[in-house]
């Protein structure tokens, strides 16, 4: 049953639903706007009756690679160039969205996306393209699975899918699989493809045989995706799309009646199995929202209706552009989503000129229960990315087993891991250091793929370019909210 503006209001009258303001709001970085001013994170905690927010200043690294907090430490797991695939070749480039698993003895795996846009001949370092496991031959892009030893001391590493394009993001699902997306709209003859992309493709990183004959799950549609979630109670998957002109949706995937999720499963779908919707908001009022940027504050609130999309394969026409003014918001560039707490947190990285409203990044959390957006972190526009101490450009995300989140940056200039607590602090873990550029001109990649261990012990973050898989262990602790 949709939820009509008319309910929307009501529900907010009567249940105190606050465009702004509203408790336990994950909130801001420097440079933010927010309702009330960041705290700095490393002073006068003591005076504030707390404990001291996040880990302390960073450290510079001798060796130029990661920056981190007194008593982190971490390991390279892989770096295109220098370790090697099981098979001989180089472990692929443009290390992006990634996923811990339970493995073997202790192991823990992990399903590291390849971003690799367009022919293979583009890149020095594609994915192999391993017999069995290739969608289009004409395609770089593709999953590596990394398995590293209980203790740390031995890594494997092998390709999981091949012959995909820019694959960017995915997710994990509950049965333990990875769901790789493709973020581009490619059809067989562009950019030298033999076979149409935009797709979600499901890789096993358990059971090999499992990703053999690799199959896009067009049910999901054909877009430039960027993450996915799946809701464990209700088995609906939700979606980003990272696109503009115009900016790109959220989409939410209900399954067809019947359908039980599970290993493989997805699959075995008919191309139009399910419904694929997109979202429309209104505000309290009942006034319709058209793009996520009109929020300004931290704790505003929209409620959220589904619309189905009327040609999900975009045999002629994009997704996103075939609904007109009014019948769906948008957001620019959204990008990465983790579910916890009950639904899903939703990254829109920036918006510029393309948007009603400018700013350096958001983060939403949607409520199945409620269908509601809350925006949980905002971001304003970084005066100077050259400088370092405030954030911009959101990305990849994950929820904290010590509470809160830790993002990856994909913003201008210095590049970081940060936090974000439960009451809306904010605080570094982590900085890039590996410069790409001159020392004139420095260049720093963006961090992706940050997730924790299955025992929460270690965080992985990968550096994109060149392609660098990191293990971060310290003295982690519960970021606690203000008492």
């Amino acid at each position: 049953m949709p939820l009509t503006r008319r309910d929307f209001a009501k529900s907010s009258a009567y249940t105190g639903v606050a465009l702004v303001g509203s408790a336990g709001v994950l909130a801001t970085a420097p440079g933010a706007l927010a309702s009330e001013p960041a705290q700095d994170s490393t002073t006068d905690a003591a005076e504030r009756g707390g404990s001291q927010l996040g880990y302390g200043p960073l450290l510079a690294d001798p060796k130029g690679i990661l920056a981190l907090p007194a008593g982190f430490s971490y390991r390279i797991i892989t770096r295109t160039g220098q370790t090697t695939l099981e098979s001989g070749e180089s472990t692929p480039s443009n290390h992006d969205g990634t996923a811990t698993f339970e493995g073997t003895r202790g192991a823990t795996l992990l399903v590291n996306n390849h971003e690799l846009k367009g022919p293979r001949a583009a890149w020095p370092h594609p994915v192999p393209l391993t017999e069995g496991l290739v969608y289009d031959p004409a395609a770089s892009g593709g999953c590596t699975v990394v398995e590293v030893s209980k203790h740390g001391d031995h890594v494997t590493e092998w390709v999981g899918i091949a012959g995909t394009s820019t694959n960017c993001a995915g997710g994990r699902t509950p049965w333990g699989t990875w769901l790789t997306c493709e973020e581009t709209e490619d059809k067989a003859g562009q950019n030298g493809m033999t076979k149409d992309h935009g797709y979600v493709f499901e890789v096993d990183p358990r059971d090999r045989r499992a990703n053999r004959d690799p199959k896009p799950i067009k049910a999901l549609g054909r877009y430039a995706h960027e993450a996915v979630v799946v809701d464990p109670k209700r088995g609906h998957l939700y979606l980003t799309e990272d696109a503009a002109g115009p900016n790109g949706l959220l989409y939410r995937w209900v399954p067809p009646r019947g359908f039980e999720h599970g290993r493989g499963k997805l699959r075995t779908l008919a191309d139009d199995a399910g419904v694929l919707q997109a979202p429309k908001c209104f505000d309290s009022g009942g006034n319709f929202v058209d793009d996520l940027s009109r929020a300004t504050k931290t704790g505003t609130v929209y409620g959220v209706d589904w619309v189905d999309v009327p040609d999900r394969d975009a045999k002629s026409v994009p997704v996103r552009k075939q609904f007109d003014a009014g019948q769906v918001t948008r957001a620019r560039k959204l990008e990465g989503m983790w579910w916890g707490d009950g639904g899903t947190y939703i990254v829109s990285s920036y918006a510029r000129e393309e948007s009603p409203v400018e700013h350096d990044g958001q983060v939403w959390f949607y409520d199945p229960k409620r269908r509601t957006l809350t925006l949980k972190v905002l971001l304003g526009v970084n005066p100077d990315p050259s400088k370092d101490g405030a954030f911009d450009g959101p990305d990849n995300i994950t929820v904290s087993p010590y509470g809160g989140l830790v993002i990856a940056e994909d913003g201008e200039g210095i590049q970081h891991l940060f936090g974000a607590t439960d009451d809306g602090r904010t605080y570094p873990i982590a900085r890039n250091e590996l410069n790409n550029g001159t020392a004139e001109e420095p260049e720093y990649s963006e961090f992706t793929g940050v997730c924790f261990s299955p025992d929460g012990s270690t965080l992985y973050a990968n550096i994109q370019v060149p392609g660098i898989m990191l293990a971060i262990t310290g003295p982690w602790r519960r970021q606690r909210p203000r008492g």
